[in-house]
């Protein structure tokens, strides 16, 4: 078994695993939803940010299947990871019904659909999809770094992780480490822009799980919280 397989392998467990993470998210929206919780089922979740992470999964989907020989690997956890993440901004309009998170849900539909003709009928196109993929993989780790310095300050601002949920960091942040090692198998040539997302991925994680414990005992963060919540 190749260092490919293995690597391969690992990395699909930690996707999995990062998926019990994003399933999590979505308990932690729908229970808050069910309890009316005071500031809405999606307080301070960043629609930044989960944009960017549906296009992360989305950018590696299309680049699984745009590379040679077609990695099965990539293609099917992050197809179930893009539609989960798609979840949650599903759950964002909902819960805002804003012009933003509507306009980010029609993306998120309208390229799930080309993504999907593209994977079933796209073999012809295999070079130009990897190249917009790659594009797209640079673009979103750019966006990533963005999203995530957006919500850390909503975190920092309000002195409160709201609807945030930790369980996902932890998860994610497993994910992008057993992704690296997987680039790493991959070859330089074909493994570099997965590895430059997800070692961008891997340092937001862990400031957001930092924050989670700076909020319990900054005095900052307490004074914060409580003007937010007066």
């Amino acid at each position: 078994m190749s260092a490919y397989d293995v690597f391969g392998a690992i990395n699909t467990i930690f996707i999995f695993v990062s998926l019990y993470g994003i399933m999590s998210q979505v308990r932690t929206i729908w229970h808050r939803k069910k309890q009316k919780s005071e500031g809405g089922a999606t307080e301070l979740l960043s629609i930044n940010q989960f944009t960017v992470s549906y296009l992360a999964y989305f950018s590696f989907l299309i680049y699984g299947y745009s590379i040679e020989p077609f990695n099965h690997y990539i293609v099917w956890p992050r197809l179930i990871a893009t539609l989960m993440v798609g979840t949650i901004l599903y759950e964002i309009w909902l819960d805002r019904k804003t012009k933003a998170s509507y306009f980010v849900l029609v993306i998120a539909i309208f390229s799930l659909i080309f993504g999907m003709a593209g994977l079933f009928y796209g073999d012809t196109y295999v070079d130009e999809g990897r190249s917009v993929s790659t594009i797209i993989i640079l673009v979103i780790s750019l966006l990533i770094a963005q999203a995530y310095y957006h919500q850390i300050k909503l975190i920092i601002k309000s002195g409160s992780t709201g609807a945030v949920d930790l369980t996902m960091s932890q998860f994610i942040l497993m994910m992008d480490i057993s992704t690296i090692a997987f680039a790493l198998s991959m070859g330089i040539d074909n493994g570099w822009p997965l590895m430059i997302l997800a070692i961008t991925s891997g340092i937001t994680k862990i400031v957001i799980m930092y924050l989670f414990k700076w909020v319990k005992i900054n005095p900052v963060a307490i004074s914060r919280r409580e003007e937010y919540s007066s």
